[in-house]
């Protein structure tokens, strides 16, 4: 039974003012919005059409096999057994590997400072979206150049020359881009603005907690959905889209060779089922104990993955179309990241009937889908905190103030991101804070210390205690086995293979913006061994009893299958052994 609060043993009071998700669909949906990202709809298309086609699905789908859905299934279940925050879980699973909890909710804050930004973007380019003629389809604004091309006329013959309407337009008019890091320059004023909007938005969605966040997924994350279908039906009509779609699944059979595509195919999975980073483990611990994880986690890993492929069907049934206007190859057209989403496809639209109407439907599009994975991660973050400080942010008042702290600290902390050269320390957070490296790093140890320490044979017996399903024998081979290994040579290769960040492909960063980056890397990654060495020095006892001490559930986690004064006794015998 789903309840808001329930009559449980005074012991577990703390638990009490945790509460729960209002129902079961909260809880789908609150994982749905989180998972189902910007990734989804302007990398993964992408990635497919750059990396072999409907080849790439071949690496993408053992990624998913090996350590996406094991992750997903591991985490979710670590927090609905622990009904602890990703930082708290680990003490009652193997405390050495708390700091792959910390870890976790560096990169999570990292990742919002970016994400807040993107949203900033959309949001006034849905504002713009509004106008009678959309700003980025004409040459006769004052921030274009004399090489400024509209690309609407077809078969231009300085198209591969000048400057796009809307690359101008995204550059000079939103940007207003500098030279170089080393260039600040002033404040976009519009683009702080926005900003403001959104994290205003993000604030009251989360600032009750469960409760409110709960509530606001009801739309955030099926809206969404609303929009991406209407985007795919007008992009399969349009003429050209065909040839487009035929470029996004056109199997390339020779680039499986390529080591290459099935590092980015890594990438794409662990960043767009949000493992490593502890988001799922926190909104697992707001279920019931008696809820059915494991089909849960198996049926919302087919939903990301599934939405990651429809999203490439309406994207490059679009470009299809815009490389069929301008007579031009889809590659010519085709782009990536904020590329395809604030040049590509406004681009595209401009070329449509009612180019208002779909430009308004992406962009809200992208706002609700950036929204409830970065209020559902500012919601996580919150969480793990709470629960490691219980007594001090569980007060009354305490949540709704830390929240404000932390919104304020990230939103101050992105005004250099808005200047004139703001771009440019956006791409070093994005590059490296967020580094899939860091995100491989914890999942290697995360499988470790559950696989190894905690036990995986002892983890699928926590599934079938609370599911009353046992989990396929398949996921204890990949928890010990597969997973570690795939996420360590995902590591050693993306080391290997490491390329400084450079800017549109010319522009070298100074030598200390790649030690400012490596630095953010690094805080994230050293977390793991610099808690495990910071517990084992304070510790007492000989290293043996540290290490045994440290590798095992505290002798109170077994009390929450027992009562009264059962439990009592069994802890009072575990101690005295």
């Amino acid at each position: 039974m789903w309840v808001e609060k329930h009559e449980v043993n005074p012991r577990h009071v703390a638990l009490e003012e945790r509460g729960h998700w209002g129902n079961k669909v909260e809880f789908l949906l609150a994982v749905a919005g989180n998972v189902v990202g910007l990734g989804n709809v302007w990398r993964f298309p992408y990635l497919c059409y750059k990396n072999g086609g409907g080849a790439f699905l071949v690496p993408y789908l053992v990624f998913v096999v090996t350590c996406g859905v094991p992750l997903f299934l591991l985490e979710t279940t670590m927090g609905q057994h622990s009904q602890e925050g990703a930082i708290t879980c680990w003490r009652k699973l193997c405390p050495l590997a708390e700091g792959i909890g910390y870890g976790g909710q560096l990169i999570l804050l990292y990742s919002g400072v970016t994400y807040m930004i993107i949203l900033a973007w959309a949001l006034l380019y849905l504002v713009f979206s509004f106008n009678s003629l959309l700003p980025w389809s004409t040459c006769d604004n004052y921030w274009n150049t004399a090489d400024c091309v509209d690309v609407t006329i077809r078969n231009h013959t300085n198209h591969t020359k000048g400057t796009s309407a809307a690359m101008g337009f995204w550059e000079r008019r939103v940007l207003k881009i500098s030279g170089g890091i080393e260039e600040i320059g002033s404040i976009r004023w519009e683009v702080l603005l926005c900003l403001l909007v959104v994290w205003v938005v993000c604030y009251f969605c989360i600032w009750k907690g469960v409760k409110s966040t709960g509530k606001v997924v009801y739309f955030t994350a099926t809206f969404p959905y609303v929009m991406l279908l209407i985007l795919l039906i007008r992009g399969l009509t349009l003429p050209g889209a065909s040839q487009g779609v035929a470029f996004y699944l056109l199997p390339e059979v020779s680039r499986l060779t390529d080591p290459q595509v099935w590092m980015e195919a890594g990438s794409q999975v662990f960043f767009s089922y949000s493992i490593g980073v502890g988001t799922l483990a926190v909104l697992g611990s707001y279920n019931t104990q008696s809820n059915d994880c494991y089909k849960d986690s198996l049926w919302l890993c087919l939903l990301n993955s599934c939405t990651s492929v429809v999203a490439g069907f309406a994207v490059f049934s679009v470009l299809g179309f815009m490389a069929h206007q301008q007579g031009v190859a889809i590659a010519e057209v085709a782009e990536s990241g904020p590329g395809l989403a604030f040049i590509a496809y406004p681009q595209a639209v401009t070329m449509m009937p009612l180019p208002q109407v779909w430009s308004i439907c992406f962009f809200v599009m992208l706002l609700l889908l950036g929204l409830d994975t970065q209020f559902v991660g500012i919601e996580v973050v919150m969480t793990s905190f709470s629960d490691v400080f219980p007594t001090v942010m569980r007060q009354a008042g305490r949540r709704e103030g830390f929240l404000l702290f932390i919104c304020l600290t990230c939103f101050f902390s992105q005004l250099v991101m808005v200047t004139e050269g703001g771009m440019y320390i956006f791409q070093i957070f994005d590059y490296y804070a967020c580094n899939g490296s860091c995100v491989f790093f914890l999942c290697v140890f995360e499988s470790l210390a559950v696989g190894w320490i905690f036990g995986a044979e002892r983890l699928c017996s926590i599934i079938a205690d609370m599911t009353g399903k046992r989990a396929n024998p398949f996921f204890q081979i990949c928890w010990r086995y597969m997973t570690p290994s795939v996420s360590l040579g995902s590591l050693i290769y993306s080391l290997v293979e490491y390329q400084p960040l450079t800017f549109n492909r010319w522009y070298v960063y100074p030598t200390w913006a790649y030690v400012l980056g490596w630095m953010m890397a690094l805080s994230s990654i050293l977390m793991v061994p610099g808690w495990a060495l910071y517990k084992l020095s304070t510790a007492k006892g000989t290293l043996s009893q540290r290490l045994h001490g440290l590798c095992w559930p505290d002798p109170p986690d077994c009390s929450r299958a027992l009562e009264g004064e059962t439990a009592l006794q069994h802890i009072t015998e575990m101690c005295l052994e």
